[in-house]
């Protein structure tokens, strides 16, 4: 049975991202390094990201390098409440009604989507 799931950004832009999911999210830093930050939402649910430095040395070489490609898809309750949260901060909504997408500061494609 899986007990944690943890997503993992490779990210040249720390400080950048960690704001970005933290403002329009509710993300708060439970642990972070100058290399290393773990992030949760706190809640019935129980979500984790965690955003690492591309250029440390426990990547292997070949790794060492910023996101290039990931979609993270985010189901919520009420997406017209939410896109509107998100648009006041900047965000550009494309696709139908019932969909919208924002882009994060490495490139992650962020889809909103409701039931």
């Amino acid at each position: 049975m899986l007990t944690s799931f943890c997503p993992v950004i490779c990210t040249s832009r720390m400080d950048e991202s960690r704001g970005f999911y933290s403002r329009l999210f509710g993300f708060t830093t439970a642990h972070t390094t100058p290399w290393y930050t773990a992030l949760v939402r706190p809640g019935e649910r129980h979500h984790v990201l965690a955003l690492l430095d591309h250029a440390h040395p426990a990547l292997p070489e070949s790794l060492r390098t910023p996101v290039r490609a990931v979609r993270l898809t985010l189901r919520v309750e009420d997406r017209a409440a939410v896109w509107e949260r998100l648009a006041a901060d900047g965000a550009v909504e494309c696709g139908e009604r019932r969909h919208g997408t924002i882009v994060d500061p490495n490139g992650v494609r962020i889809d909103i989507v409701t039931d």
